[in-house]
């Protein structure tokens, strides 16, 4: 693998911080360049490879668009540091959200900026292995369009264990998608054993919802997170995620099932869904109760573009779908759930004991 390079881009305005900045930088051994304004940046980005760029914050705002947002797009894994003289939470909030790895306040500390820019360049590091691991992972799982039948002999060895991890590595291509998969399962297990399923097909639409966006490898970067409704074209990509992750699963027979709930999962209630316009009790019983985990998740977990509900105003927002995207039993179902305040708990989570909605 390519090592990731040290270079650091300083963008600042005063000549003097930049000179400073220079100066300590490379006597601790980084190579260093500077750029007066977010234009130069932009150019020195395009013509070289930059593991990170410190920026004062004053300069994130150019003619043509955000600097952040242009040299993201040059390079998505450029470590980008915010360098910014008044600091505030709500600042520091925006910039990390839309791809900032650090905020530092100004005056700048020599060596708080040497570890953040450290922290950062391993961050990075990490961001590229990541990559590669996609790119293999892509290779060996599916290959889009006409190709992906023949590789169904490859998949059938993979593991649910890779599968799974194929899944995280697809949520970490977006902040605001990380543990989606996890919390629909976790919710999809508690809806089935609420409406008196077995062990086992609780089990099986557990798997379901942890492996049900596997397809949205082939989604293209940056249309998971993009703000707005998406462009007609857009939104025919998004849709292949369903039937590219039932391809996926469809080889291995232990998860057959797990592939119609997987392939079933936007198909409605009333028959508008997708991919194959099912309606009612048609619809993969697995399919309609990750449906409704996905709508619930959707509405109590923040986005960029508005807050969380809470878990009774999720609820009765989605009393409103009934008989047009949800069934009324999964409706009730999923009230019962949270009106007992948590779900139950069918799913590890090592970041705490029990999983709560």
């Amino acid at each position: 693998m390519v090592r990731v390079p040290d270079r650091v881009l300083v963008v600042d305005a005063e000549a003097g911080v930049r000179q400073s900045i220079e100066s300590h930088l490379a006597h601790r051994g980084y190579e260093v360049l500077t750029a007066g304004s977010g234009e130069e940046a932009l150019g020195m980005l395009t013509r070289q490879k930059i593991g990170c760029m410190l920026a004062d914050v004053r300069l994130f705002g150019t003619r043509a668009g955000e600097l952040l947002s242009r040299a993201l797009e040059k390079d998505p894994t450029l470590a980008v540091l915010v360098a910014s003289s008044t600091a505030t939470v709500e600042e520091a909030v925006h910039y990390l959200q839309y791809g900032a790895f650090d905020y530092i306040a100004k005056p700048l500390d020599p060596e708080r900026l040497e570890a953040a820019i450290q922290r950062s360049l391993r961050r990075r590091s990490e961001l590229v292995r990541e990559r590669s691991i996609v790119r293999l992972l892509k290779e060996e799982v599916v290959n889009m369009g006409a190709e992906l039948a023949g590789e169904r002999a490859t998949v059938k060895g993979l593991s649910v264990a890779t599968l799974q991890a194929l899944v995280a590595v697809v949520e970490a291509r977006d902040t605001w998608f990380a543990g989606h998969s996890l919390r629909v399962a976790q919710l999809a297990a508690s809806l089935a054993a609420e409406t008196g399923r077995t062990d086992e097909e609780i089990e099986q639409v557990r798997q379901a919802g942890l492996l049900h966006d596997i397809g949205m490898i082939s989604v293209p970067e940056g249309l998971l997170s993009k703000e707005g409704p998406l462009a007609p074209a857009e939104f025919e990509q998004m849709k292949r995620h369903a039937v590219v992750g039932s391809d996926i699963l469809a080889p291995l027979p232990h998860l057959s099932g797990v592939s119609a709930f997987v392939r079933g999962h936007h198909e409605r209630w009333d028959g508008k869904g997708y991919p194959d316009g099912l309606s009612g009790e048609a619809i993969p019983w697995g399919a309609r109760l990750i449906g409704a985990a996905e709508v619930y998740d959707a509405l109590a977990t923040a986005r960029p573009y508005r807050e969380q509900l809470t878990p009774e105003l999720a609820v009765e927002r989605m009393r409103g779908l009934i008989g047009t995207v949800l069934g009324p039993e999964v409706h009730r179902a999923l009230a019962t759930v949270v009106e007992r305040g948590k779900a139950l708990v069918f799913v590890a989570d090592e970041r705490s004991k029990e999983l709560t909605l």
